[in-house]
C-alpha cells in the first residue's frame, strides 16, 4: 500500500529527536506539518524549520481536532483525554515507528522487554555487520526510525518501549520478540499492568516468526494466533536454554551445547539470557554460527547497564543506572555472589511499581540499602533496619565512602525513574562515576 499524505491536514506531538524527524520525513514528500509540544521552552525548538506551525506550553489546542493524521511521539501518553476524544471522532493517531513502517519492504528485527532490549539489540547489530549484513539500528536507541529511511540498508533492528507500540498497527516484523515483561510505568496505564503487558505483547501481532519467552506463551496466547512460526526461550524444555551451575553458563539449543559463556566478560544471569536471544534471532537469519559467537565472546556491558566501573582493594562498583523498573533492582542482586556486604543505591521516582517484592531479597541479603530521590523515604520503609534514607545521591556516596570495606560491592540499580533529579539514567550514572573515581583515588 503507498500512502499518501498530500492532502491531509498532519499534526506531531512532541519536539524531541522523534518530533524532529516526522516534520523532516513529511517535508521531504512536500507536505508541511504543525508541531505541539507540552513544554513551554523545548530544547530543541531551534531546529524546527522557520516555516513550521507551532504552538508550545500546552497539549489542549483545536489544532488537534482539526487533523486528520496525528503523529505521538513516545513521551506523551495516549490516554490524555483530548487524544482520547479525538480518536472516537475518528481521527488517526500513530507513532513514529508506524510511519516507518509503512515505507519500507526492507525486513525488520523487532525488539521489546522490560529490561535488556538495548543489550540484545546491540548483540544482534553487529552479529548482523560480522555477518555481511548493513544492518541499521533505531528506535529506542540509536538514531529515531525515520532517518534510517535515508540509508541503504538490508536489515533493520527496532529496539521498541512500550511506548512506541501503544500506536503501532501495521509493524511486519521478519521476527519479534518480548525479552520479558515486568511491572513497570504503571502510572502510564490506565488500566495497571495488564494494559502494559498487552501492549508489549502486540508487537508480535503481524510478525512472521516470533521469539516467545516461555512464562508468556499462556498469557498471550500465543498459540491462538496464526503465525507462521514461533520459537521459545527461558525454560529447560523451551527451544534455546540458559544451563547454568557455579563453574559457567552454557547456550544450548534443544538441549545441543553451543557454547560456554566464562570465555566471555558477560556477568549475571540477565545477560546470559541476553546471549540466548541475541543467538536464537540469528540462527533464524541464518547468520553464521561463529560470527554470533565471535561477538557474544567479546561483547562488553553497555554503559550503565550492570557495568562494573572499578575493581579494587577488594571492592566492587557497578553501574546500573539503566535500572529504572524493581525488577531490574531484583535481577541485579539475585546476579552477585559475594561475602561481603550489598551496598545498594536505590530511589528516584517508582512510578507508582509495588517494591514489596523487594523485602524477601534484603531480608535474605547481608545488604545495607541508601534510599534517596523523591521516593526515597517510601522506600527505605521496605526494609527499616537494613535502610537509610538521604535525599540526593551524592550524600548516599558520601555515606558510603565512611562504611564501604574490602569485600563489599556497591551498587547503584536505583529501580526508579531518575527524572525526579536527574535529566537521564545516564546523568545518574555519569555522576555515581564520577563520585566513584573521587573516593577510590
Amino acid at each position: 500500500m503507498i500512502y499518501n499524505y498530500s492532502n491531509k491536514k498532519i499534526l506531531i506531538l512532541g519536539m524531541g529527536l522523534t518530533g524532529i524527524s516526522c516534520i523532516n520525513f513529511f517535508l521531504k514528500q512536500g507536505v508541511k506539518p504543525k508541531i505541539i509540544d507540552e513544554s513551554k521552552h523545548p530544547v530543541l525548538l531551534e531546529k524546527i524549520p522557520k516555516n513550521i506551525e507551532y504552538r508550545l506550553g500546552t497539549l489542549n489546542h483545536k489544532w488537534i481536532l482539526e487533523s486528520d493524521l496525528i503523529i505521538i511521539s513516545p513521551g506523551i501518553s495516549s490516554f490524555i483525554p483530548i487524544l482520547v476524544h479525538a480518536r472516537s471522532l475518528g481521527i488517526e493517531i500513530i507513532s513514529d515507528i508506524e510511519l516507518f513502517s509503512r515505507e519500507t519492504n526492507i525486513p525488520i528485527i523487532s525488539i521489546t522487554g522490560t529490561n535488556g532490549k538495548s543489550t540484545v539489540s546491540k548483540m544482534v547489530e553487529k552479529i548482523a555487520k560480522k555477518s555481511g549484513y548493513k544492518a541499521l539500528l533505531g528506535g529506542n536507541i540509536g538514531i529515531p526510525a525515520l532517518e534510517m529511511l535515508d540509508e541503504k540498508a538490508d536489515l533493520y533492528i527496532l529496539e521498541l518501549s512500550s511506548f512506541q507500540l501503544e500506536n503501532i498497527f501495521m509493524l511486519k516484523s521478519k521476527i519479534a520478540v518480548v525479552l520479558n515483561i515486568s511491572e513497570d510505568h504503571i502510572n502510564r496505564y490506565p488500566k495497571g499492568f495488564k494494559q502494559y503487558q498487552e501492549t508489549k505483547l502486540s508487537i508480535y501481532e503481524k510478525a512472521e516468526i516470533c521469539i516467545i519467552h516461555v512464562k508468556h506463551q499462556v498469557k498471550s496466547n500465543i498459540y491462538n494466533k496464526n503465525f507462521k512460526k514461533w520459537i521459545t526461550f527461558g525454560g529447560k524444555k523451551s527451544d534455546y536454554q540458559v544451563y547454568c551451575n557455579k563453574k559457567n553458563a552454557i547456550l544450548c539449543h534443544n538441549n545441543k551445547k553451543i557454547f560456554e559463556l566464562k570465555k566471555t566478560s558477560l556477568y549475571g544471569y540477565h545477560n546470559y539470557e541476553n546471549a540466548l536471544v541475541a543467538l536464537a534471532i540469528s540462527d533464524m537469519m541464518k547468520f553464521p554460527r561463529n560470527c554470533v559467537i565471535d561477538v557474544i565472546k567479546n561483547f562488553s556491558s553497555l554503559p550503565h547497564r550492570f557495568q562494573v566501573i572499578h575493581k579494587a582493594k577488594g571492592i566492587e562498583w557497578i553501574n546500573d543506572s539503566k535500572s529504572t523498573n524493581v525488577n531490574s533492582t531484583q535481577v541485579a542482586l539475585n546476579s552477585l555472589n559475594i561475602t561481603g556486604t550489598i551496598r545498594l543505591l536505590l530511589g528516584g521516582d517508582r512510578k507508582s511499581a509495588n517494591f514489596s517484592i523487594l523485602k524477601n531479597n534484603f531480608e535474605k541479603l547481608k545488604i545495607k540499602i541508601y534510599c534517596f530521590g523523591k521516593d526515597g523515604e517510601y522506600l527505605s520503609k521496605i526494609c527499616k533496619k537494613k535502610s537509610i534514607y538521604v535525599n540526593t545521591l551524592t550524600q548516599a556516596m558520601q555515606l558510603i565512602k565512611k562504611e564501604v570495606v574490602s569485600g563489599d560491592t556497591v551498587l547503584l540499580s536505583p529501580g526508579c525513574s531518575s527524572l525526579d533529579q536527574f535529566s537521564s539514567f545516564e546523568e545518574r550514572g555519569d555522576l555515581f562515576t564520577k563520585i566513584t573515581k573521587e573516593i577510590i583515588s
